[in-house]
């Protein structure tokens, strides 16, 4: 049974498991086999929002957790901390717009969103998994 306690790790999978989605989704589309991009695209995008309800779900549970780390460590966290939150903030409207054009096979438009949010939800991904280890293993 999966406790509320459990969340921060669960959310680290699947930050994990989006970040191996979305690159996998890259090399589909790279190498021509559209309907792969699309069914692994769809399930980055499921995989996220999942991440987003459990995520919720912990803070509305446990509130703020403080970083314990002190010194040039601490100004690190905080580095991260700051652009993942800022970028992550963006990701949902532009992953939402980008799938939005796909549906409605609206190719080039797709194509010049998805080289922006691509890469910021990447690094969104990538970075959540960095500040849980830096906030529960450090």
């Amino acid at each position: 049974m999966i406790t509320v306690q459990d969340l921060p790790t669960v959310n680290a999978s699947l930050n994990s498991v989006a970040t191996v989605l979305l690159v996998t989704g890259y090399v589909l589309i790279r190498q021509g086999r559209r309907e792969a991009h699309r069914k692994v695209m769809l399930a980055a995008l499921a995989t996220s929002a999942l991440f987003l309800v459990c995520y919720l779900v912990y803070h509305f549970q446990v509130g703020s957790v403080r970083f314990q780390g002190t010194g040039t460590i601490r100004t690190v966290y905080f580095s991260i901390l700051l652009t993942h939150t800022v970028l992550a903030a963006a990701v949902p409207p532009l992953a939402l717009i980008t799938l939005s054009r796909a549906l409605k096979s609206r190719w080039a438009l797709h194509r010049r969103i998805a080289r922006w949010t691509l890469p910021i939800w990447l690094y969104v991904s990538v970075t959540g998994v960095v500040v849980y280890w830096m906030l529960y293993r450090m």
